[in-house]
């Protein structure tokens, strides 16, 4: 029986699994739900993820990584453990090749913690690979030729920025500003603005309704409900697209301003390829509204989005099993 290979997209905020011949089979967040004290699992995935700011005192909804590196290396394993029983990975007749994909700033200690936790489920082999490398291969992009290309991975713990040639990254730089970011950039706004309380879960809605990054068309609303700050009862308000670009105005400057510094440090004909082929897109935070339109304004670089920004680094983890040599 050939071997069912195995790619993961091991995210802050999802992990995405794909299963050689059968494509992607899990896309559940990252967060599992623990009893205080006794740390016995409770729920993993979406079902935690419901539990997020909802918990008894007893119950403790959390999210293994941070930052897109592993904080709690025991938590991390079990949740591995559960998704890939989950899509029956561990019931294969032979021992699969895993491909783990993680951030350009991960140091060699939280690499070897990745590999323990795929071998600690049974992998008969571990690769690690960086996300934008994946990300771009998953976009279409060959990155094989000699040829610059520049991508910009906005995912849920960190933005990793990176420029490829011939197979591999020539500079990259990671930033621990993506979207959850975002989502605290959103709650102190409105916090100070409208003195309402709101947690994480209706902060990504808002980011994910009427999120802006470059307002060039209508002026959306949304009726958002939290706790007033002065009088301590449940209110509401409506909140709109401009205000939410005011939000997350210094954020998306950051990630602009790195973009800059990478780009000033590249080599000149790397630079004329990227002009040429423009800057790729990619992760959750790619569709923020007006996002390219920014960047583009910024950088006076072409800006594509990625057909699947949310996916494209697991679809990246298939081609990449598919060809081994890009490994």
């Amino acid at each position: 029986m050939p071997t069912k290979d195995i790619g993961i997209d091991l995210g802050t905020a999802n992990v995405l699994i794909y299963v050689k011949g059968q494509g992607i089979v899990l896309n559940e967040p990252s967060v599992i739900a623990i009893e205080k004290g006794t740390k016995r699992i409770l729920a993993v995935g979406e079902e935690a993820n419901n539990m997020l700011g909802r918990t008894p005192g007893k119950v403790k909804a959390i999210r293994p990584l941070k930052d897109g590196v592993i904080a709690d290396f025991e938590l991390t394993v079990e949740m591995l453990r559960y998704f890939l029983n989950k899509v029956n990975a561990k019931g294969l007749f032979i021992k699969p090749k895993i491909i783990i994909c993680c951030p350009t700033n991960i140091t060699k200690v939280e690499k070897n913690a990745l590999k323990e936790a795929a071998q600690n489920i049974g992998a008969r082999k571990v690769f690690i690979e960086e996300e934008p490398k994946v990300a771009a291969i998953g976009s279409g992009i060959d990155i094989s030729i000699p040829s610059g290309n520049m991508v910009i991975d906005i995912g849920g713990g960190t933005t990793d920025i990176a420029i490829l040639s011939l197979g591999d990254i020539v500079n990259s730089k990671s930033l621990k500003i993506a979207g959850d970011y975002f989502n605290q950039e959103i709650i102190k706004y409105i916090k100070n603005k409208h003195k309402l309380l709101i947690g994480e879960k209706t902060a990504e809605e808002i980011k994910i309704e009427i999120g802006s990054a470059y307002m060039d068309n209508k002026d959306e609303k949304k009726k958002v409900k939290g706790r007033d700050i002065v009088s301590g009862l449940p209110s509401s308000v409506n909140i709109t697209s401009k205000e939410i670009e005011e939000a997350l105005n210094n954020s998306l400057n950051e990630i602009i301003s790195c973009a800059k510094n990478l780009l000033e440090e590249t080599m000149p004909e790397l630079s004329a390829d990227i002009v040429e082929n423009g800057i790729i897109l990619t992760g959750g935070g790619a569709l923020i509204k007006g996002i390219d339109k920014l960047f583009k304004k910024e950088l006076k670089v072409p800006i594509k989005v990625s057909k699947s920004p949310l996916t494209s680094v697991v679809d990246g983890t298939a081609l990449m099993l598919e060809n081994i040599s890009l490994i």
